[in-house]
């Protein structure tokens, strides 16, 4: 076992001891959503390759649908993988999901397109999207959990930040590979061939992660669980455990809005609506995504000082009043250039970086040990199902539907809201023990 000293209630009081547990946790992360995340900001690619269609609208409805499909399978995953990580252990759930999504990454990149294999083609994107949801799905709850579970008791809002760093990592590295490749490739090779070189990096690197994975040791906090032997609920049966997740599922809402709107689907606005390259749109992301990283452990400490929610609500009040005049900004440039977009992308980091750093050991704290991956799972990941899996989709289609450019952002506003309302009905976390 790492040399740790392990406190009442699981929680750890030695700092180096879990760092290097929970070093590979996040790296592992890191690669999982690198892998989920790299297909959003090459989806206008795959619409032409495997989504062809006269009216481009059309066809990048069908790329997002295929990208919103991966999340059918996440409340599968979030039950199953979930199930496995309270009753099996949290090393096994997170070593599970490593080899799904390893194999649905490179299933990706070695798929035909529609020209070769016609209808078949769209079909095994799909399938190929499932597992990889499914494996994400189990993914989030599994990795929180084991981190802050190794995290020190009054630290773990720092180290629990930790986790969505690797998530923006694992998105930065998307976003980065996605810039490059398109400031290396001619066009016409990045749609022949050059989408494909982000997926095949993803499907080799998780050996690694896996074998890092492999050599870290099972929470404290969960081996004590085992060696109670409490008797865990049927899920059918656990009303307490069901009342959690849909109170997680809430105050999750403005982050997955946020984050599948600001991030994923911001390069294809800024390129279909603003008119710009997609190399710029994909350089003031990745842009973004550097100050996300940077400000995420900030807020997570700051939420160990002032409380989890005090960050949490000020983020919704933020995302509320700032969403429409920073897009409006950007529609009333007549060009807007690369600066004016990474300065709208950066206010959003800032916001995004507040939930980010508070989010993920709030909803950790809010379940016991015992069913913890299971509820965990299943709450957040209902919320990223219902409101961000199929958030591009649903933004395309709101300009669709209202014909203008700023529509999105009424999704963002409605996002925030939800969640400030189920925030402030939740209790602070921050300064109880760990159960």
């Amino acid at each position: 076992m790492l040399a740790a000293e392990v406190l009442d209630h699981g929680i750890v009081d030695d700092h180096r001891g879990a760092a290097r547990a929970i070093v590979p946790c996040v790296f592992g992360n890191l690669l999982e959503w690198y892998d989920f995340a790299v297909y959003a900001f090459v989806a206008a690619l795959i619409a032409k390759n495997f989504f062809p269609s006269t009216d481009q609208t059309t066809a990048l409805l069908g790329s997002f649908a295929a990208f919103g499909v991966g999340f059918l399978a996440r409340p599968l995953g979030s039950v199953i993988i979930g199930r496995i990580g309270d009753t099996r252990g949290r090393k096994a759930a997170l070593l599970l999901t490593i080899y799904m999504m390893a194999g649905g990454t490179l299933l990706i990149a070695v798929l035909p397109t529609y020209a070769m294999a016609g209808v078949v083609a769209p079909i095994l994107l799909v399938f190929a999207r499932l597992l990889q949801g499914f494996s994400a799905g189990g993914e989030w709850g599994g990795a929180i959990s084991f981190i802050v579970e190794w995290a020190p008791g009054k630290r773990r809002g720092l180290y629990g930040s930790f986790h969505a760093v690797g998530i923006v990592i694992g998105l930065l590295l998307g976003s980065g590979v996605a810039a490059l490749l398109s400031s290396l490739v001619t066009p016409q090779n990045m749609a022949d061939w050059g989408w494909r070189i982000p997926f095949m990096i993803g499907s080799l690197i998780g050996p690694l992660a896996l074998y890092m994975r492999l050599a870290v040791d099972e929470t404290p906090i969960y081996k004590k669980v085992v060696e109670s032997q409490e008797r865990r609920l049927p899920i059918l049966q656990d009303v307490p455990g069901f009342k959690l997740a849909v109170k997680a599922c809430g105050v999750s809402v403005l982050s997955n809005v946020g984050f599948y709107i600001l991030l994923f689907y911001m390069p294809t606005w800024v390129i279909t609506q603003l008119k710009l390259a997609p190399a710029t749109a994909l350089w003031a992301n990745t842009t973004g995504l550097l100050v996300l990283a940077a400000l995420t452990p900030v807020f997570g400490y700051i939420s160990d000082i002032v409380g989890r929610k005090t960050v949490l609500i000020g983020a919704c009040l933020a995302a509320t009043v700032v969403a429409y005049p920073a897009f409006s900004h950007l529609l009333a440039l007549s060009p807007a250039t690369l600066i004016d977009v990474i300065l709208v992308q950066c206010i959003f980091s800032v916001i995004l970086a507040a939930i980010s750093g508070a989010l993920p050991t709030t909803l950790v704290e809010l379940f016991s040990a015992r069913h913890r991956t299971t509820w965990l799972s299943v709450g957040y990941g209902a919320s990223v199902t219902l409101f961000g899996g199929f958030a591009p989709f649903v933004a395309v289609w709101l300009i669709r539907y209202f014909g203008s450019p700023i529509a999105p952002v009424y999704y963002v506003i409605a996002g925030a809201v939800l969640s400030g309302v189920v925030t402030v009905i939740v209790r602070e976390t921050a300064f109880d023990k760990l159960k």
